[in-house]
């Protein structure tokens, strides 16, 4: 296996589990991710179950895994994105989330297209990567508390903020190269 192939692999395998990874570092990881951040540490429990349960549904609706399907839960709203191949998935995918408990809304942002490549993959964790080290940075944006998902290019902007942060983090997510379209799905506190 080429070196290339081999840190895809492991990119995509640790932005699929990056939902998850409280959960499974456990207990003192968990702990220091709620102190720093704006949901109650119930919600933030909620939404770690309710993309446990999601991946669960989806998998067992969609058993033949010729889609590629993420959710990602904030505030106990999902976003779904990914690749389908047709919009009866699209609309099945949405309603087997919808179905899951203390799920407040989804936003389908599932395409209508071949599952992409593990290179195409790589490239959205490190846009990913590549938007949070810039929020980081930037002393506008509360980094710690915008969650971001990057599908095909397309950056996603997730969480409880107010209005002034949400447009210095758009900023630094549209001004991050190889983001080809920023989505922003915040809740404002103002």
């Amino acid at each position: 296996m080429s070196k290339l192939t081999y840190a895809a692999l492991i990119g995509v395998t640790l932005s699929q589990l990056a939902g998850c990874a409280a959960v499974a570092v456990g207990g003192a990881a968990a702990g220091t991710a709620v102190a720093v951040d704006r949901r109650t540490a119930g919600v933030y429990v909620s939404d770690q179950e309710i993309e446990v349960r999601a991946l669960a549904r989806l998998r067992d609706a969609f058993p033949l895994q010729n889609e590629h399907i993420s959710a990602t839960s904030y505030n106990r709203q999902v976003l779904l994105t990914g690749q389908v191949p047709d919009e009866a998935t699209r609309a099945r995918a949405a309603e087997v989330i919808k179905g899951i408990p203390d799920v407040r809304s989804v936003f389908n942002e599932l395409t209508l297209s071949g599952v992409t490549s593990l290179t195409s993959r790589a490239n959205d964790v490190s846009i990913t990567g590549q938007v949070k080290t810039r929020m980081l940075r930037d002393d506008r944006v509360p980094a710690t508390k915008v969650k971001v998902v990057t599908e095909a290019g397309v950056v996603y902007l997730m969480g409880l903020v107010s209005k002034s942060e949400a447009e210095a983090a758009t900023e630094v997510a549209r001004t991050t190269s190889g983001v080809t379209k920023v989505v922003t799905l915040f809740e404002y506190l103002d």
